[in-house]
């Protein structure tokens, strides 16, 4: 382990101590390796604080550690479910509530990236940060031309600690790798894999613009989901400018109930694009966390969904895409075969895994849940079952999914806090039934070729061309083959001539040399013929 890992660790150690989480660190199996040099560390012979709550020490913890782990506390922040109540009511204010960097940083910030002062570029500017998260914050201003927009600005050195952070990740996943016995299964090294190169993405303004532009033209005129307007001549890699959006927190609750919003159309809309980004677009918000979502209430009975944060965002390949979508529909339909004969086709299970008895586990698991709202469904015993049958068929990890799932275990707790009475099944099933239809029907067909006409069009223009040059390759060839075979039936009745002038010289030779009479021209006869069916013999 490289030095500079092992001292992250220790400072990992040294940061839960002081905030009174050693308990956490005696827990964590994957650091036994360690665990000499913890308990030679001095700052682990006193307590830790001891004052403020479980879950203002660990989110303050959290905070002190980094960017990634930030991040950690907003994803599980979602799933208040299936975490104590005083820690999920902390997390929560890793959404948006991260301590902001100093307000003349922000100034210093926006001249070194224009070259001009903050009040040049912009017509107002707000140095005190209109929010603030682990990656970025933003700040509100205005252009000279008048509209509103917020300026989001990467944090200093955020880089830096997120590449150090990934190091230690690393070091962790080959700790996992060595010494947990499911390690094959839950590579945790190509996990580790796929989330830096998701964090490092989300550090290019300029790539979360483009991203924005994109999710923005797939809504084009929805009346589910808006996406603000970027001003990219006013984005750098590592500055990104968009419309300035006003609407309530999805998180306050309080609020859009006393408007009477129409909050069951909200959780419903919710479940609905989430299917139409993964399966229809192929283009999801990854980080749909409260803090990145807004309501736009102007008409309280038809609520529309105001997205910002477009930093993480997720795809999937076309194989993927396909055996998910096959795996929602036969789970719709409790079709627990079909999820069964999928897992096993997809590679995601054994190949030699009995469809029945994986069929038989999936049905335990999931049949108790149908047909029930959210807020009768414990996902945390779902998911702990689920862990459990993954195991006992040696399912492994799909890294490339990790992102989808996160995704979905996010909507899935946006709609608890939402709507408890949701059904995610019946809502979300018409979707994906009409997905697959228009895959598999004339319409899929008439847009595929429509997409690939310019390469068919191509290809049918050359087409005449080629085809000329294989007929004379052809003719060509069958001539060649002809003339060898005509060579080649010569060379053979040579051989055979050969070969029998030399057998019948060498007959007469030993005649000669039996008579005694010329005993000498029977010798030279013989080795002529010999000669001769030496040069006769097949090549």
């Amino acid at each position: 382990m490289r030095l500079n890992v092992l001292f992250q660790l220790i400072r990992m150690q040294r940061v839960m101590v002081r905030h009174g989480l050693d308990d956490l660190i005696a827990e964590t199996h994957l650091l036994r390796p360690l665990r000499y040099v913890f308990l030679l560390s001095p700052w682990t012979w006193g307590s830790g604080r001891t004052e403020g709550s479980r879950g203002e020490r660990i989110r303050e913890a959290l905070q002190e550690l980094g960017p990634i782990y930030v991040k950690f506390g907003q994803s599980v922040s979602t799933r208040q479910d299936i975490l104590p109540a005083d820690i999920g009511a902390e997390l929560v204010k890793l959404q948006d509530q991260v301590p902001p960097f100093a307000p003349e940083l922000a100034s210093e910030y926006i001249e070194r990236s224009y070259g001009r002062p903050a009040n040049d570029v912009f017509a107002e500017f707000d140095p005190q940060a209109l929010a603030a998260a682990s990656i970025a914050q933003v700040h509100a201003a205005r252009l000279h031309t008048g509209e509103e927009v917020v300026v989001k600005l990467l944090r200093p050195n955020v880089r830096e600690q997120i590449e150090r952070d990934i190091e230690v990740m690393y070091a962790l996943a080959s700790l996992a790798k060595r010494y947990s016995k499911d390690a094959r299964r839950l590579r945790p090294i190509e996990v580790v894999t796929e989330f830096k190169k998701t964090l490092l993405n989300e550090l290019d303004m300029m790539r979360e613009a483009a991203n924005a532009a994109l999710l923005r033209r797939n809504f084009e005129g929805s009346d589910q989901l808006y996406v603000p307007e970027v001003y990219f001549d006013y984005c750098r890699s590592d500055v990104m400018v968009m419309e300035r959006i006003h609407g309530i927190p999805i998180s306050d609750m309080k609020t859009l109930r006393s408007i009477n919003a129409n909050i069951p159309m909200l959780a419903a809309n919710g479940v609905e694009i989430f299917f139409t980004q993964v399966f229809r677009h192929n283009f999801f918000h990854a980080d749909m966390h409260p803090g990145n979502i807004f309501v736009d209430v102007s008409d309280p009975d038809k609520p529309i969904y105001c997205a910002v944060d477009f930093g993480i965002m997720g795809t999937l390949d076309e194989r993927d895409r396909r055996y998910l979508a096959g795996n929602f529909l036969a789970f719709f339909d409790r079709d627990y075969y079909r999820v069964a004969k999928l897992h096993i086709d997809s590679g995601w299970v054994p190949a030699d895994t009995r469809v029945d008895e994986l069929e038989s586990a999936v049905r335990t698991v999931c049949e108790p849940i149908f047909n029930k709202p959210l807020k009768d469904i414990s996902f945390g015993q779902v998911l702990l079952r689920l862990f459990q049958v993954a195991r006992q068929f040696d399912m492994e990890i799909q890294p490339q999914l990790v992102l989808l799932q996160k995704t979905l275990l996010n909507i899935e707790g946006l709609g608890r806090q939402l709507y408890p009475e949701l059904d995610l099944w019946k809502t979300g099933q018409p979707v994906l039934r009409e997905w697959m239809e228009e895959q598999s029907g004339p319409k899929a067909l008439a847009k595929q070729l429509r997409r690939d006409w310019p390469e068919i069009k191509y290809v049918l223009e050359k087409l005449p061309a080629v085809a000329h040059k294989l007929v004379d390759a052809v003719t060509d060839e069958d001539q060649n083959v002809v003339r060898k075979a005509r060579q080649h039936a010569k060379r053979q009745a040579q051989q055979r001539y050969l070969v029998f002038t030399g057998s019948a010289v060498l007959i007469a030779s030993s005649l000669l040399i039996s008579l005694s009479s010329v005993p000498l021209l029977g010798g030279i006869g013989a080795i002529i013929g010999i000669a001769l069916m030496w040069q006769g013999r097949p090549q």
